[in-house]
């Protein structure tokens, strides 16, 4: 992998595709040097969801003065390149960070390089120091995406399954939410698990007895709210809701891991990477390395959601694509198997 990086560069990592604010410094000889997250969870849980429009002026407001600490934590006066995600994500959150980015790209003459948010999850786990090497199987889990990827090499990403409805972050929310737990969901419904019977409730397994890696997690959803609504009517809520909590994650990592395998199975992939919020899990950690016979890649936990860091060595990898600054690009919707391979050095 040290190979396609261009040598004694640093480039600052702009993230602001959805609620979560995420800057950092990478350098292509000395590693990651600073980074900085601020998280929205605050502001959107009266709401139960993310406003996009709170979302967007949010990162307007803590953008600079976290690119600031950064930059000064780092001792850089500015950066050789500047990476910032360009999508997919809420598309005036995606234009706080294009036009910050390509701001300070004209101010400080430096390129400018537009990543794709799921590549710098895919690429995450490059920060740690025991990096995977290429080709793997990529697990992409988060509030939005539910995916298994064939990556080759850098930009040679071949899509095998997706999400049919909901992503597997989504249902963990939706879940939590019936369950009368706060925003996120996904945490706390995960919290609660650990003090539940996984084996009380035999929620199905979406889509395990076909053969498409595709994933389905609605009617899982659909099967806990009844049993809810049942302990509801009963009185008995509040004694099973570690129970369904439990029951619920079993299943849906049962789901994340049998699909991973049998997928890495039919490429002949003997290393899988887990990224995305879903990825920090410890059920799903536990399962997938008892499971695999192979070797399996997460970033570190601070790197699983949303972050700068990622944006940051995604861009470095892809420095020899970076244009001069001066273009905004902003796409909520994009296919991360569009994504080209860079050019050679």
């Amino acid at each position: 992998m040290t190979d396609t990086i261009i040598p004694h560069m640093n480039v600052l990592g702009i993230e602001t595709s959805c609620d979560e604010t995420g800057v950092a410094l990478y350098g292509t000889d000395a590693g990651l040097l600073a980074h900085e997250l601020h998280s929205q969870a605050d502001l959107h849980a009266v709401y139960g969801g993310v406003v996009p429009e709170i979302a967007s002026r949010d990162h307007v407001r803590m953008l600079l003065p976290l690119i600031r600490r950064v930059m000064e934590r780092a001792g850089i006066d500015r950066p050789d390149a500047i990476a910032y995600t360009a999508g997919p994500g809420l598309v005036g959150a995606l234009m706080v960070g294009g036009g910050m980015a390509n701001g300070l790209g004209l101010a400080w003459d430096c390129p400018v390089i537009a990543v794709h948010h799921m590549e710098g999850h895919l690429l995450a786990p490059m920060l740690e120091e025991n990096p995977p090497e290429f080709p793997f199987l990529a697990l992409l889990v988060s509030g939005g995406h539910s995916m298994l990827i064939a990556v080759r090499e850098l930009g040679a990403y071949r899509l095998l399954g997706t999400t049919l409805d909901d992503a597997v972050g989504e249902a963990f929310d939706k879940t939590a939410k019936l369950l009368g737990l706060g925003y996120p969901g996904g945490p706390a419904l995960a919290a609660l698990a650990e003090h539940g019977d996984d084996t009380a409730y035999d929620f199905p397994r979406p889509m395990l007895s076909r053969p498409t890696a595709d994933f389905s997690f609605s009617g899982l959803k659909t099967a806990v709210m009844l049993e809810v609504r049942k302990a509801e009517s009963e009185g008995r809520l509040d004694a099973l809701r570690a129970d369904l909590a439990a029951s619920f994650q079993r299943a849906a990592v049962d789901t994340l891991v049998a699909k991973s395998l049998r997928a890495a199975r039919a490429e002949g992939l003997e290393r899988i990477v887990v990224a995305g919020g879903v990825g920090a899990n410890r059920l799903l950690r536990q399962e997938m390395a008892e499971r695999f016979e192979g070797e399996v890649y997460y970033p570190r936990m601070a790197f699983c959601t949303d972050n700068g860091a990622m944006i940051a060595i995604a861009g470095a990898l892809r420095l020899a694509e970076a244009g001069a600054a001066g273009g905004i690009r902003a796409q909520p919707r994009w296919p991360l198997d569009t994504l080209a391979m860079p050019p050679a050095a």
